[in-house]
């Protein structure tokens, strides 16, 4: 059935489902097999069984049908507890996760015997409160209520095996059960465990300690709550993977959604809860998360030079990252963490040759020093000029010439580094302001670039302050580690792909 997600027909809705429960009433064989096939296909039970409580509609009892990233969810879950894989998922506000969560716990505890699935969150009540919708005990209730007989439990009542924290299958011993605030992981062993809002538990570390021998499945669930928590370290330390629910993976939200959002909501509630910024309450932020969402699959003509963007780990925990744009149009994020600088440069002039990027940008100072003689051994290996180097002291001094009408580069920036940055920060400010606030700019002024959470996250952690001599700079790297944050590779190979073309023979771009 096609969805409007804009206005679903429910009614239409409701009515295949009474059809599908007569022919599950008329035909045993039929019915034996659907719930084999519910078994091992979550998203097919819930689109087809699963309810959802909105009390801003009415009727606000409806049937929970899933959206493309919905259904994306939930086979990506089923994967992490299949793998025994603890998890990672931050979200914008109203994205449904709870009421999944609860929905696949509810298949696991109908048709695999023996699963142990617990919850919790920092408040009693947001846990389990009978009667109140918003608590997650009382949405598997309601689940269950609305359930055909058929998936029930033989003599299972509401009221008897779904008392307070707790809901009981009596034919096949699975039990979904609830904790809150400190008592989370006193439960005893579970199948997988849902952590929700993660990020805003008074003592996270006490409850890790609890749950690490509690269960191999922790998914921790959240809406960002800043950088200073172990739900943020988790997100960004690269050992566990991460699903990400941004509002706009929503097909009932729009940019006239998110003006509404804008206007009625405190910026730092707006950053955090709808933009997934876990920067919100920093203050001096380069470039504002709010600005790089703007940007996401911005709808710009991919016209001009293939360039590319090579940032070289400097240590073992950073990540090697390459970055290619055409025109304006950032085409591809790449990150990995194997590999010396030899190796690092021959992967990425692999990448260039096979979408015919001609350009590479590094950085030639620390680890970067050697990309260029690599490439040109390389172009000597092959007899012929496939990739041209162009190295970029992002120490150095800033570009000469104009950042705008009477302000020199070299005068406002204390280094290329801040320069790259800081030209970046406004071709965002100009994408936002043309999407949001009917401002035009020239094409070449703007950017586009991919959903790649990683460069996303990265692209708004960088702080900025003034040197004593008034010039910007952009915070060290080293001091973004005392924050507890990674070095922003990915972002840093984004500026040297956009930074300015300047001492490049143009001629060598044409060789084949």
């Amino acid at each position: 059935m096609v969805i409007n997600w804009k206005n679903p027909d429910y009614d239409a809705i409701w009515k295949n489902r009474s059809a599908e429960i007569d022919r599950i009433r008329k035909d045993e064989s039929y019915y034996k097999s659907i719930v084999v096939h519910y078994k091992y296909n979550p998203v097919d039970f819930i689109n087809d069984w699963g309810i959802t409580f909105d009390p801003r509609r009415d009727p606000s009892l409806l049937p929970f049908i899933l959206f493309p990233k919905q259904e994306e969810y939930i086979l990506w879950l089923k994967k992490q507890m299949d793998d025994g894989q603890s998890c990672v998922v931050e979200k914008s506000r109203d994205m449904g996760a709870t009421w999944l969560n609860m929905a696949f716990a509810i298949l696991l505890w109908l048709f695999w015997p023996g699963k142990k699935i617990g919850f919790g969150s920092r408040k009693e009540d947001l846990v389990d409160k009978i009667g109140d919708p918003d608590s997650i005990f009382e949405k598997g209730r309601m689940f269950l209520r609305y359930l055909p007989r058929e998936f029930l439990p033989f003599g299972f009542d509401v009221d008897e095996h779904a008392p307070f924290m707790k809901i009981i299958n009596p034919d096949n011993g699975s039990v979904i059960t609830g904790e809150s605030g400190d008592n989370i992981g006193r439960g005893g062993r579970n199948t997988i465990y849902f952590k929700d809002e993660s990020a805003f538990y008074a003592r996270p570390d006490k409850i890790d300690a609890s749950l690490a021998g509690n269960s191999d499945v922790r998914v921790d669930v959240s809406t960002p709550n800043g950088t200073g928590n172990p739900f943020y370290n988790k997100r960004v330390g690269g050992i566990f993977p991460v699903f990400t629910f941004h509002w706009k993976s929503d097909p009932r939200k729009d940019d006239a959604w998110y003006k509404k959002q804008k206007r009625e909501l405190d910026p730092v509630i707006l950053a955090q809860e709808v933009d997934i910024d876990y920067n919100a309450s920093t203050e001096m932020v380069c470039i504002p998360a709010e600005w790089v969402q703007a940007a996401v699959d911005f709808n710009l003509e991919d016209s001009g030079l293939k360039i590319g963007g090579l940032d070289v780990a400097d240590e073992g925990g950073d990540e090697n990252s390459f970055v290619w744009r055409k025109g304006v149009v950032v085409k591809s994020v790449e990150a990995w963490k194997e590999g010396n600088t030899t190796e690092t440069t021959r992967r990425a002039y692999g990448t260039c040759k096979l979408n015919k990027i001609k350009l590479l940008r590094y950085d030639s100072i620390g680890v970067g020093a050697g990309v260029k003689g690599e490439i040109w051994a390389i172009n000597q290996e092959e007899k012929k000029m496939s990739v041209v180097p162009h190295g970029i002291h992002s120490g150095g001094k800033p570009p000469a010439g104009n950042f705008e009408p009477g302000k020199p580069w070299q005068e406002m920036f204390l280094n290329m580094r801040a320069a790259m940055w800081w030209d970046m920060r406004r071709r965002f400010q100009r994408v936002y302001n043309q999407k949001y606030n009917n401002m035009k700019y020239r094409v070449d002024e703007l950017i586009s670039i991919p959903n790649d959470s990683g460069l996303i996250i990265e692209l708004s952690q960088p702080k900025y302050k003034f040197a004593r001599s008034g010039k910007i700079q952009i915070e060290k790297k080293e001091d973004m580690k005392k924050r507890g944050l990674k070095s922003p590779n990915r972002a840093d190979a984004l500026m040297l792909c956009f930074a300015k073309l300047s001492g490049v023979d143009y001629n060598l771009l044409t060789v084949a």
